[in-house]
């Protein structure tokens, strides 16, 4: 009998633990019936919680009871179906397109929770995947949620990585890597890696990345040879393309103008007064002109361009084609 009690235990913390995410207080008597066991039990298995680390508060009185509380550390969740399924369409909707402040964190939890969802529930993220359409910015590339999970998943854990690649120039090749870090930019998703065949560390577009799986073959980390992995990026990527110093005033306030634009842009500074409803956003940008023209005329609010000349005259361009559209639009019979 003691050992059958003993083995219900850690069923029964678990259904306890899944109360008391609940965001309300729990009387011991409510809890004592709802798990069928004693209120001493109950008792006993809230010390045991908080031994796990689970931060369970207690409150005395005819009106007291359990709840559990923010700590300083982030102890494992439980979560039913609902609340898993729902969380995994949500990361795996961010994390395709690249969204900006969807950073590699956000897909190593996509990768943990997938890797322990039941067949059934799976099954229903990828349904409810299928079924939906996100309404983006077409900013970035779409990218297959799983191929960021499985990388990010081979980086973790020190896997070799082969997949196909298709290069800027249309050329497809095989590659065998050592996954190092996945970058986010707002726009896309890098890969840093170190390639095998080619005894060198290389950067991939994960949009131009196709079939990739993790080969069981573990490895020793090397050390990037350029500081950290963002920084290796910036090197890697933008060497030799033309840069800009922007420098733009926008007719609102900063948290406005912030919501609406990529931080990788630059830095958004409130303007002091009489001009404290304005803000000056100030960068250097390596993107094509006529996709950071389109993106400051997107702000949804009036802005004047400093710097450089070529975005001035850019912006001028559109701003006559798009009176050029009105104006045939409203003359057209």
């Amino acid at each position: 009998m003691t050992g059958a009690t003993g083995a219900q235990t850690p069923i029964r913390l678990l259904q306890l633990l899944s109360l008391l995410q609940t965001p309300r207080e729990w009387p011991g008597s409510e809890l004592s019936e709802r798990l069928g066991v004693s209120r001493r039990t109950v008792r006993r298995d809230v010390d045991r919680l908080r031994d796990l680390g689970y931060p369970v508060q207690a409150t005395q009185g005819a009106l007291g009871g359990y709840r559990l509380v923010a700590g300083k550390a982030m102890p494992p969740l439980v979560l039913d179906d609902e609340e898993a399924v729902a969380i995994a369409v949500g990361l795996r909707a961010g994390a395709g397109h690249a969204v900006e402040g969807v950073e590699e964190a956000s897909v190593r939890a996509l990768a943990k929770l997938e890797q322990v969802l039941p067949a059934r529930l799976r099954h229903r993220v990828s349904a409810l995947q299928i079924a939906t359409m996100p309404l983006t910015s077409g900013d970035g590339a779409s990218i297959a949620p799983e191929t960021l999970t499985v990388m990010a998943s081979a980086a973790a854990g020190h896997e070799r990585l082969r997949f196909s690649y298709r290069a800027g120039d249309g050329t497809e090749s095989r590659r065998l890597t050592e996954p190092y870090r996945l970058v986010s930019t707002g726009r896309r998703w890098y890969l840093v890696a170190y390639d095998i065949d080619r005894e060198d560390w290389r950067t991939f577009r994960v949009d131009r990345v196709a079939e990739p799986f993790a080969t069981g073959a573990r490895f020793v980390p090397r050390e990037l040879p350029k500081g950290d992995a963002a920084e290796f990026i910036r090197q890697s990527v933008w060497r030799g393309q033309q840069s800009y110093e922007i420098d733009v005033t926008f007719a609102a306030p900063a948290e406005f103008v912030v919501a609406r634009l990529p931080s990788a842009l630059g830095t958004v500074e409130p303007l002091p007064e009489p001009d404290a409803h304005h803000c000056r956003l100030r960068g250097t940008v390596t993107d094509s002109l006529e996709w950071l023209t389109v993106r400051l005329a997107m702000t949804d609010c009036d802005f004047t361009a400093h710097e450089p000349p070529e975005l001035v005259d850019s912006l001028r361009e559109l701003g006559n084609r798009l009176t050029r559209a009105t104006g045939d639009a409203g003359t057209a019979t």
